[in-house]
C-alpha cells in the first residue's frame, strides 16, 4: 500500500555526496516506497550485456531484423545482480507484473522475454539486472542527509533520453546544473 508521503513512481537523482560510491551519478526509478522499505531500478548504468545476450541465455531464438537485439541491458542496482526486472509500457498480462501509474509496469517473468524474442512487445521497455533497496526509514534518512534529490516520474527521461544523459537531464528538470552541486548539506 502506498503511504501518504511515498516517493513511489518518482526518480531519485544522486547528489555529489554519493560520488565514489556504487550510486555515483545514478538515476533510480522507485517502484516501491512504503512501510516495508523502498525498491528501485537504476535507469542509467549500462550492463555489459545487450538484450540479445539475455535472450540467448534463456535459449530463446532472436528475431533477425529486430531492433531490440542491441538494446543495452542496465545494471538495476547492487542487490541480486542475476535477477531481471523489466520496466515497460505494455499493459499485457504477463505471469508476474506489477502495474504502476502512467501505464508503466514492472515484470519479472520470462514470458515477457519470450514475447520480445517473437517481436510481440508493444511500447518502450528497459531491462535491468539487479535492484536497489532500502530498509524502512533508510531512504528518508539518506534524502535528509542530502544524498538524493527527487523528481516526479517523467516518461521521456525513462524511455527517450539517452542513457548517458539521464543524470544531467534529471538535474535539469529541477533547474540544477551539475557543476553547481555541493557535497555538503546546508540549512538556511
Amino acid at each position: 500500500m502506498k503511504q501518504i508521503n511515498s516517493l513511489e513512481h518518482h526518480f531519485l537523482v544522486a547528489m555529489p555526496s554519493l560520488d565514489d560510491s556504487w550510486f555515483e551519478k545514478t538515476v533510480i526509478y522507485l517502484a516501491e516506497d512504503n512501510e516495508h522499505g523502498s525498491m528501485g531500478l537504476v535507469i542509467n548504468q549500462p550492463h555489459k550485456l545487450v538484450v540479445s545476450d539475455l535472450l540467448e541465455h534463456f535459449d530463446l531464438s532472436v528475431a533477425n531484423s529486430n531492433d531490440i537485439n542491441n538494446q543495452i541491458v542496465l545494471t538495476g542496482g547492487p542487490i541480486d545482480g542475476e535477477r531481471g526486472f523489466i520496466l515497460h509500457q505494455d499493459r499485457h498480462e504477463w505471469k508476474s507484473s506489477m502495474h504502476l501509474p502512467d501505464n508503466i509496469s514492472m515484470t519479472v517473468s520470462e514470458d515477457f522475454l519470450k514475447a520480445l524474442s517473437d517481436n510481440e512487445v508493444d511500447g518502450d521497455f528497459l531491462v535491468c539486472l539487479g535492484f536497489a533497496g532500502w530498509e524502512p526509514g533508510q531512504l528518508a534518512q539518506e534524502i535528509q542527509e542530502n544524498c538524493w534529490l527527487t523528481i516526479p516520474f517523467n516518461q521521456s527521461l525513462m524511455f527517450e533520453t539517452p542513457i548517458e544523459q539521464r543524470w544531467q537531464v534529471a538535474l535539469g528538470t529541477l533547474g540544477v546544473s551539475p557543476e553547481f552541486l555541493s557535497r555538503e548539506a546546508g540549512n538556511a
